[in-house]
């Protein structure tokens, strides 16, 4: 977490018009994944919670979606053009929809597959080609764009681009890769390129960039095939790299607490920790196929960190050693949220919805629900991919076009 002073520092990653129950971005304020909502249902009714509204405009794609000032914002593929779309929270009425660049096409499913970010009257989208877009997040209205692999040269991967951008004080920072620097910091106003990451000249892969506080001074915080690095978002300045290895895609956020840095990646790589010293020093902590990841995500709640594993199924793990500590394979691989002490897991298959208590005693269901209606347009070789969000007493589910939101609130 960060303290006000560095807040102070290198400016609010939120904009004061923000409320505390937002969930502005990519797992959340934060970007670790919990959501800020006490008081929720401690058990679901059979057939799940009740449903306030869904959406049925979303377009297709694995886009996430962020919550902030009343507003829903997400990206969808709309008639092979791909789309911001704002939507209004409490009714799930459609606000504006505008152009995010051309169709991202793909064996597993075509369309945008990030989260937009919302800092104050703006948000932040890149579409699946890789074109970022700065939006008024009122009115919809462009304010600029900067492609990723024409204006930045990067190099589109083969699932595009999935990166949701980080917003640090005054600068935008995102992922294109390239000899030019694997991350950019932009101007957030303008798009004009302030610094790249010119000691670290990766591809980009599919991983998002957290902003942590260490030894006092913030850092960004980015996961590749290859690395996992922190840089200074002043100048782009490389503070400390780690060797990874990656092989087909590395996907998952990093994840840091206590000054640990915890990556992972499936595909048979597995996860590693290092504890950053006071002078950026790395000191590998341990490397161990524990936690394999694919794209769910992992959260780490009390030093212990949840999440699926591939082969093992869902797995808690200790964060300062690696050791497992417990394995579950009586629910399908898939996403997780953390919300008022408890884990949301959603199977990406089947569409079940399961509660889970957030303990290292063992996987401990306390309900479960399935989502419906799932999209008949999904591709065969796609699943239900975005992840739950949890904010305001509200659950968010999506597959495709699908934009599903249910009440969580203990009334």
């Amino acid at each position: 977490m960060l303290s006000p002073r560095v807040l102070m520092v290198v400016g609010s990653m939120l904009a004061a018009s923000l409320s505390a129950a937002d969930w502005p971005q990519w797992r959340g304020d934060s970007r670790r994944d919990h959501s800020p909502d006490k008081g929720l249902l401690a058990r679901w009714p059979q057939e799940g919670p009740k449903r306030v509204w869904l959406f049925e405009k979303a377009g297709l794609g694995y886009a996430g979606y962020s919550i902030a000032q009343g507003s829903l914002f997400t990206m969808g593929l709309r008639e092979g053009q791909e789309f911001l779309i704002a939507v209004d929270a409490a009714s799930g009425k459609e606000l504006w929809s505008t152009p995010a660049g051309p169709k991202y096409p793909n064996n597993w499913g075509d369309g945008p597959r990030m989260t937009p970010t919302v800092d104050g009257n703006h948000v932040y989208a890149i579409g699946g080609q890789g074109l970022l877009i700065c939006v008024d997040a009122r009115s919809g209205k462009q304010l600029w764009s900067k492609n990723l692999v024409t204006d930045l040269g990067g190099k589109l991967q083969d699932w595009g681009y999935t990166e949701s951008p980080l917003v640090v004080g005054d600068v935008v920072v995102c992922t294109p890769g390239g000899s030019q620097g694997t991350l950019a910091g932009l101007d957030k106003t303008s798009g004009a390129v302030r610094w790249r990451s010119k000691e670290i000249t990766d591809n980009a892969q599919y991983s998002s960039p957290i902003l942590i506080e260490h030894a006092g001074q913030p850092q960004v915080v980015q996961l590749v095939m290859n690395r996992f690095f922190g840089v200074s978002p002043k100048d782009g300045s490389v503070l400390w790299k780690k060797e990874f290895p990656g092989r087909v895609a590395v996907i998952p956020t990093p994840i840091f607490e206590d000054g640990i840095v915890f990556v992972t990646a499936g595909y048979g790589v597995g996860c590693e920790a290092i504890r950053l010293g006071k002078d950026n020093s790395v000191e590998p902590l341990y490397s161990n196929k524990v936690m394999k990841n694919h794209h769910g995500g992992v959260v780490c709640v009390d030093g212990h960190l949840y999440g699926h594993s591939d082969g093992a199924g869902w797995v808690c793990q200790e964060l300062k050693t690696g050791k497992e500590i417990w394995s579950h394979k009586g629910f399908g691989k898939g996403s997780v949220t953390y919300a008022d002490g408890k884990l949301i897991c959603l199977d990406e298959r089947s569409g079940d919805v399961a509660l889970v208590e957030a303990s290292t005693q063992g996987w401990k269901e306390l309900s479960r629900f399935k989502l419906n209606p799932l999209t008949s347009n999904r591709s065969p070789q796609g699943g239900i991919w975005p992840h739950p969000v949890v904010v305001n007493g509200r659950l968010y589910l999506r597959d495709q076009e699908l934009l599903h939101c249910f009440d969580l609130k203990s009334h």
